[in-house]
């Protein structure tokens, strides 16, 4: 009912347009009236040379905005292209501004002219509002889409859990989101409900926590069993002993990866880390800064990155992350005992089936039982007595 609502009047404003011109033409044979044929040729022949230099002007314009239409588009593409913006996002904004630009351009040129544009305005408005009301939610996609890509809640590769579903990031794209589930399936989730609901991002810690339940049997000495499986734990060497930073240093040591990065970042490393601290100081001159490479710039802002978090670190007590042992429940058959580790993002599922399996195998060997279910059953001896006698 509202779309009609907007096409009636989209179309009230065109007859508009229609009316007002032919007032104007009416208007002006009207003007002609009682004026000798001398007088009348020459008010049209004025009125044609008016015409004429509105529309010399009017081309003139059209030809000088399309140039600088031309330069704004491609200033704005390099632009964004040189600040590594999603290529699709990068294609809509640029179409986007083209495309207001020519807007302005046409309403510009029109008001050259001497046309009516209060009327043309009114019926792209209405246009404009129908068009949305069509689209609204193909529009609410579009929208999340470019929040997604400007905020960066996730990216490609990224493992996430979203709308009721969980996979790798396999594109970003301006209406719809692909994941890949584990089982190989294509998901895609349009990007209007990603961006106004909650994201369960797995890959955006490079350490996670690992949790077990582990069940023995009643009578187990506790303090002997969190003993066995602290060693077990710290056995492995994908464990955090105690502090992850140390644990960074020794994977960076082992040249194991400490998050993913790209071949930009991995270079952008290396050279800050070769680099003196006078080669990423900051210009102290306004002329300097003005005229800064990016390239020195981002790996200034980088390092400056580095040290405040290396100061913040320094200043703040490092959590422990030794592993961790702790009775839980004590169930119908078995005492629970939660079990918890620290590692990095990438061995969190090798390192949980595997600690499964060792557990498994290992703590028996040591004297610890996993129980069966049990079930006591108790007997009344006056039913049996009388069960007895009745035989």
């Amino acid at each position: 009912m509202i779309q009609l609502e907007n096409l009636i009047s989209g179309s009230d404003a065109s007859a508009d347009v229609v009316e007002s011109q032919a007032e104007n033409v009416k208007s002006f044979f009207s003007s002609l009236e009682g004026l000798s044929l001398n007088d009348a040729l020459s008010k049209i022949a004025n009125s044609m040379v008016d015409f004429t230099f509105k529309l010399v002007i009017a081309i003139l314009v059209f030809y000088a905005g399309r140039y600088i239409i031309k330069k704004l588009y491609k200033w704005i593409n390099t632009l964004m292209v040189n600040k590594k913006v999603d290529p699709s996002l990068t294609t809509f904004v640029t179409s986007l501004v083209k495309m207001v630009l020519y807007f302005i351009l046409i309403i510009t040129i029109i008001g050259i002219l001497g046309l009516e544009t209060s009327s043309f305005l009114a019926i792209f408005a209405s246009a404009g509002v129908a068009i949305g009301m069509a689209l609204s939610g193909t529009l609410q996609n579009f929208a999340g889409g470019v929040l997604i890509l400007l905020l960066k809640p996730y990216k490609v590769g990224n493992y996430i859990e979203a709308q009721g579903y969980a996979g790798t990031v396999k594109a970003i794209q301006i209406f719809h989101t692909v994941i890949n589930t584990p089982d190989n399936k294509t998901i895609i989730i349009p990007n209007g409900g990603l961006s106004t609901g909650s994201i369960n991002n797995y890959s955006a810690e490079s350490y996670r926590r690992v949790d077990w339940t582990v069940s023995l049997a009643y009578g187990t000495d506790f303090d002997a069993a969190a003993e066995a499986i602290k060693k077990l734990l710290l056995a492995d060497d994908r464990v955090v002993i105690k502090y992850i930073n140390d644990d960074i240093e020794k994977r960076r040591h082992a040249g194991l990866p400490e998050e993913e990065k790209s071949e930009e970042e991995v270079n952008d490393d290396i050279e800050i880390d070769n680099a003196s601290a006078e080669d990423l100081e900051a210009p102290k001159t306004w002329f300097g800064r003005l005229f800064e490479s990016k390239k020195h710039k981002r790996l200034r802002i980088k390092a400056d990155i580095r040290t405040k978090i290396g100061l913040s670190q320094i200043e703040k007590p490092m959590t422990d992350c030794s592993p961790f042992v702790g009775l839980s429940e004590m169930a119908d058959s078995s005492i629970n005992l939660t079990v918890r580790a620290w590692t990095h993002s990438s061995n969190y599922w090798p390192l949980f089936f595997e600690m499964n399996k060792v557990f498994y195998t290992n703590l028996p060997k040591q004297g610890f039982s996993f129980p069966f279910p049990q079930l006591d059953i108790h007997l009344d001896p006056v039913i049996l007595d009388n069960n007895n006698s009745k035989q």
